[in-house]
C-alpha cells in the first residue's frame, strides 16, 4: 500500500512548450484545464495543467527550443460538454489561424472530434460522444 499523499497509476504526460503563457492561455481555453503547479526548477520554467477531475496532468517544460511536437496523429485528447462545443473550438482554431482537421463523426466509441495543434505544433484531439470511462468499467 502506498504511503498517503502517493499517487498510484497515470498521473501525467509531459511536453516541452516555447511559451509557457501561451500554452497556458491555449490549454485553458481549449481543453478546459487550470494552471495547478508552477515552479522554476534549475532556470526551468515547470508547469502542471489538470481539469481537475481526476489525479492526471499534463507536465510542460519551457525552453528555448521545442522537441519534435505530438502528432499530428500522436495527441492529448478531451471530451467536451456537446458537438456544439466542438464546433466553437474548431471556430475558435480557425479565427487564430491555428491548423485543425474536422470535426469527423465516427461514431460511437469514438464519437464526434477534431484536431486542433497548440501553439508548439502538439495535437489536442476535442471530441463529444467518447466512451473510455464506460470501457473502463466493462473491463474491470
Amino acid at each position: 500500500m502506498a504511503a498517503p499523499g502517493t499517487d498510484i497509476g497515470f498521473t501525467h504526460i509531459a511536453l516541452v512548450c516555447t511559451d509557457a503563457d501561451k500554452t497556458i492561455d491555449f490549454y485553458t481555453r481549449f481543453a478546459g484545464m487550470k494552471l495547478i503547479h508552477d515552479r522554476t526548477d534549475g532556470g526551468t520554467r515547470v508547469f502542471w495543467l489538470s481539469d481537475l477531475r481526476r489525479a492526471f496532468a499534463v507536465v510542460f517544460l519551457e525552453a528555448k527550443q521545442g522537441e519534435a511536437p505530438l502528432g499530428p496523429f500522436g495527441h492529448l485528447g478531451v471530451c467536451v460538454e456537446s458537438r456544439a462545443r466542438v464546433d466553437e473550438l474548431v471556430a475558435l482554431a480557425g479565427t487564430e489561424g491555428r491548423a485543425f482537421s474536422g470535426p469527423t463523426d465516427t461514431g460511437p466509441p469514438v464519437g464526434y472530434w477534431a484536431f486542433i495543434q497548440d501553439p508548439d505544433g502538439h495535437t489536442l484531439e476535442v471530441s463529444y460522444g467518447q466512451s473510455v470511462e464506460f470501457a473502463v468499467q466493462e473491463s474491470q
